[in-house]
């Protein structure tokens, strides 16, 4: 009996794990048949022209803040768009230094003492690129420097050019520690001498957005003169249908007014038609006419009252063309002999 126990537990206990199993697996499907839906809704979207321009515009907006240095430190970030960079706590006029420097392809970094210039070099190589960067700090009486010469080429044909300005932009910088605008005016002429012997090229350095940027403000002004032009277009056609509509709502009212003044019209004759015809006996033909006009009139009113909401064009010709019979009926009595 024990062992029988035993064996109905097991039996129970794995039957339990089995519908728990079972239970994962049914949990496990779903999860995967939603997945596979919302991914089934991501594709069908994508696939729409809509969806086709939002995938673009994500795109060129990443490109675009990649590009324009969303990831850069605060080296990166300054001298991307200013060629003198100055650590916190340093003492540099930066004004003054930036005019000092003008619009030479001259970058130069000061940092604070003990900072690796290494890693400072490797900081602006994206931010600073065609340009000859000096990166400086305060070690004790002099500047501990590094150049960093970003030229095009630079690692090819160009080696030989890049060290001799990282070698020779730098030089009498030392004497000027407690002057930094003095050395900036040393570094600027180390620059003018490298320029003249060719080191360096000749020219301005030109900062200007990069092209993620432009595409983006192209697309939104592209955007903006497709979405005024299909608005303008949708609210034109919109006030054409309008127009139309309400043109034929209007000629509907009028041919409503036509028929109600022709039926009242009508209705008149047939009331100066009784006076001449009403007190006719039955057998007389002129009586018998204006009897079954009187009964014709009656079946009109019915029909009138019928179509009353909003008759349709083919029902008001319906209509008129029998007011018109009619009318031509009185019209026949009104000059015939009682």
């Amino acid at each position: 009996m024990a062992a029988t126990g035993q064996t109905t537990g097991s039996a129970g206990r794995a039957t339990g794990s089995a519908g728990r199993a079972t239970g994962s697996a049914g949990r496990a499907t779903g999860s995967a048949g939603r997945r596979s839906k919302l991914v089934g809704r991501l594709g069908r979207f994508v696939g729409t022209p809509f969806g086709f321009a939002v995938l673009g515009c994500l795109v060129l907006a990443g490109w675009a803040l990649w590009s324009g240095g969303i990831l850069d430190n605060a080296i990166a970030r300054d001298v991307r768009s200013s060629a003198v960079y100055a650590a916190p706590g340093v003492d540099l006029d930066e004004a003054a230094a930036e005019r000092i420097i003008g619009n030479r392809r001259l970058v130069v970094v000061i940092l604070e003492p003990g900072a690796s210039l290494r890693d400072g070099c490797d900081d602006v190589k994206s931010a600073a690129d065609g340009t000859v960067v000096l990166l400086l700090a305060r070690d004790g009486d002099e500047f501990d420097r590094y150049g960093c010469a970003l030229l095009p080429e630079r690692d090819d044909e160009n080696f030989g050019r890049a060290f001799v300005a990282e070698s020779i932009i730098g030089r009498g910088v030392d004497g000027f520690v407690d002057d930094p605008l003095a050395a900036m005016k040393v570094i600027a002429v180390n620059y003018d001498l490298l320029v003249r012997a060719g080191t360096v090229p000749d020219g301005a350095r030109s900062i200007s957005p990069s092209l993620p940027r432009f595409l983006v403000a192209v697309a939104a002004v592209c955007a903006v003169v497709v979405g005024a032009t299909v608005a303008w277009v949708g609210a034109r056609r919109a006030g054409r249908l309008a127009a139309n509509r309400q043109a034929r709502r209007e000629a509907a009212a009028d041919r409503r007014s036509e028929l109600a003044a022709a039926t009242a019209v009508l209705a008149q004759q047939i009331m100066d038609l009784d006076r001449r015809f009403g007190t006719l006996p039955a057998t007389v033909s002129r009586a018998v006419e204006f009897r079954q006009l009187a009964a014709d009139y009656a079946g009109l009113l019915d029909d009138l009252t019928t179509r009353d909401g909003d008759p349709s064009d083919a029902d008001l010709d319906r209509l008129s063309t029998h007011v018109e019979e009619l009318t031509t009926r009185c019209r026949h009595l009104h000059t015939s002999a009682p």
